[in-house]
């Protein structure tokens, strides 16, 4: 078996999973039903995962990856704190309006328990690490308030939710130019100092 048919192997397990987790819900997915959808054999799978868990984990860490490279990408810092954060949220909400799928997971699974606190917090300090530290130039300068640092990450995080909800269950107001101003205007006077 060449590395590659490995991959391909992997990723449609990865795929058929995160499809399966979000139709079905974790605990009413079997291994063996994500095998049998990825065309692969369940030894095949625990090959890869060793367990559903680890399974769940990687696809959580491996889409929170894709995510933050993707906003990452689209921003060009311009060395103010308020238009960069302006250019994270929107292209962080592009994102999950493009990746309609991969944000449902994110509805899912970004607080819940079945994925464990250790793996939640390796994506937000590991992987979304970045954020934290716009933060701190923020708070810094003296334009963020100086609530603690986790907190602000969570609240920023609870924000992105709720916001790509809205959006996704009335995708007619994401073409609104003003609904999505004020999606960054309730986002930054959050953190902002008044």
């Amino acid at each position: 078996m060449t590395a590659s048919s490995k991959r391909t192997k992997k990723q449609a397990i990865l795929e058929t999973a995160l499809q399966l987790f979000v139709s079905q819900g974790f605990h009413g997915t079997s291994t063996a039903t994500i095998a049998r959808e990825a065309g692969v054999a369940t030894g095949t799978l625990f090959h890869h995962f060793p367990s559903k868990e680890q399974l769940l984990e990687q696809l959580f860490l491996g889409v929170k990856q894709e995510f933050a490279d993707a906003i990452q990408a689209s921003v060009s810092s311009r060395g103010d704190l308020k238009q960069d954060a302006e250019q994270l949220w929107f292209a962080a909400l592009t994102w999950a309006m493009a990746n309609p799928l991969k944000q449902a997971f994110f509805q899912l699974y970004s607080m819940s328990p079945t994925v464990e606190q250790s793996v939640r917090d390796q994506a937000m300090h590991g992987i979304l690490g970045f954020i934290a530290e716009l933060i701190r130039q923020g708070q810094a300068s003296g334009e963020l308030a100086e609530y603690p640092i986790e907190l602000m990450q969570d609240n920023c995080h609870g924000q992105y939710l709720a916001a790509t909800r809205y959006f996704v269950d009335h995708p007619e107001r994401w073409q609104q130019a003003h609904e999505r101003s004020a999606s960054f205007a309730l986002f930054w006077n959050a953190m902002a100092v008044r």
